[in-house]
């Protein structure tokens, strides 16, 4: 293997180049792996690789967990995680715990973030798993709807569509990747697309699904959709938390204002935290009787 590409720059990890024929060893002898890629190694552990003249078994363990933490899609990503599964199994069993155990609990955005890094590593050791595939592309669904989020909509739900799309090139017949994806494409203004896997889903259904699936496709096919991408008015709300930020109270409650002018995306999208902000635009600017309006749809 020739190291002809340069490493992923990430914050707190410095890149050592192993000697010639080096060998990453441990656990007494059961772990033997030939490595001739550029080691990431935490400032510390890299300062003491320079003084020792080489990494510990341990020291290089960390060192790949944390540059996949960071980036799973970083250079050398895959053999990272490689060698973390040949050589280091309770790095793995980490991972996975650690994955397990926010999916049980209600999270925010950055715990999201992490979930996601945490489901690329493990699908770097596991690519033809769909159901990785597929829980990635639900979680960047999740973060996509968020309203502390909006700013990264358009990541989001792009994302959430690349992700959703490997999973049901691996499984075809998955309903609930299906429905996800479709949901993906109609967020991000693909109504065509969408149609085209919401429409075999409706005989495959129970009653309840069916005819609120039934009811989204009639919706589509007669042309009553938000006057544009709903990741459009995510972007224009994550704008209007700029503005509020910015103490531009007048120009944040406008563009919530325009927002919400649109019965269908309203409709279609949780708005009571929307509704929440608005009011506190209007008691900002003292205008109480449209923060009172407001207050009641929170």
């Amino acid at each position: 293997m020739q190291n002809c590409i340069a490493p992923t720059p990430l914050d707190g990890i410095s890149y050592f180049q192993p000697p010639a024929e080096f060998h990453i060893t441990g656990r007494d002898g059961r772990v033997n792996i030939p490595w001739e890629f550029p080691i990431p190694l935490a400032e510390e552990s890299y300062r003491a690789a320079l003084e020792h003249g080489a990494p510990s078994y341990d020291q290089i363990g960390q060192g790949m967990f944390f540059a996949l933490r960071q980036n799973p899609d970083c250079t050398y990503g895959v053999d990272y995680a490689r060698v973390l599964q040949a050589g280091y199994p309770h790095i793995i069993a980490e991972i996975g715990g650690e994955a397990i155990m926010l999916d049980a609990k209600e999270v925010d955005s950055p715990y999201l973030d992490r979930k996601v890094n945490l489901l690329k590593i493990m699908a770097l050791l596991e690519q033809d798993n769909a159901a990785l595939w597929r829980e990635i592309g639900r979680t960047l669904m999740e973060k996509g709807s968020r309203m502390e989020a909006a700013h990264l909509a358009v990541q989001s739900w792009y994302g959430a569509e690349k992700y959703l799309t490997r999973s049901l090139e691996l499984a075809p017949d998955d309903l609930h990747t299906c429905y996800q994806l479709g949901e993906t494409h109609y967020v991000l203004g693909h109504y065509d697309q969408a149609l085209a896997l919401w429409q075999p889903l409706v005989e495959q259904l129970k009653d309840g699904e069916r005819r609120s699936l039934e009811a989204r496709i009639a919706a589509i096919q007669r042309g009553e959709l938000p006057k544009v991408p709903a990741v459009d008015y995510l972007t224009a709300l994550s704008v209007a938390f700029e503005q509020h930020q910015d103490d531009q109270l007048h120009e944040a409650a406008a563009i919530v204002e325009d927002v919400l002018l649109d019965t269908v995306f309203c409709a279609q999208f949780p708005m009571a935290g929307v509704y929440h902000f608005l009011e506190q635009c209007y008691r900002a600017l003292n205008l109480t009787d449209k923060a009172d309006a407001v207050r009641g749809r929170c």
